[in-house]
């Protein structure tokens, strides 16, 4: 049986995304994969626009699917052992607000960062 890879992509050039990426680093058990949004490499075409994968955190499944935001997050965790502390953020009486949580903070992280005018992206 083939164990199929996750591929999470990140903001390579924000040290609080980095942090994360470090600790899942070395908390995952071997099948999530790590892609900087902006190496050379991760830019291609068959991926979504640039502006979205540096405002919401996207997972490209082993299966193909992608997922995103609050949800990406929650699976990017899934590979490690904490990933039970996650789980309940998708639960349906919690998911809305802490969607809507994660939402405004992914915006204004953007915001900060990337939508200044003069930094491009």
């Amino acid at each position: 049986m083939e164990i199929l890879m996750d591929t999470l992509f990140y903001d390579g050039k924000c040290p609080l995304c980095a942090k994360e990426i470090t600790t899942l680093r070395k908390l995952q058990r071997g099948n999530l994969t790590f892609a900087d949004i902006h190496a050379e490499e991760n830019r291609n075409e068959t991926l979504p626009d640039r502006e979205a994968l540096l405002r919401r955190l996207h997972l490209l499944t082993g299966d193909g699917d992608w997922v995103v935001g609050l949800p990406a997050n929650v699976r990017a965790w899934s590979h490690t052992r904490l990933g039970f502390f996650f789980r309940p953020l998708l639960w349906p009486v919690i998911y809305p607000l802490a969607a809507r949580i994660y939402g405004n903070w992914a915006d204004k992280r953007y915001d900060r960062k990337y939508a200044c005018g003069t930094c491009g992206i």
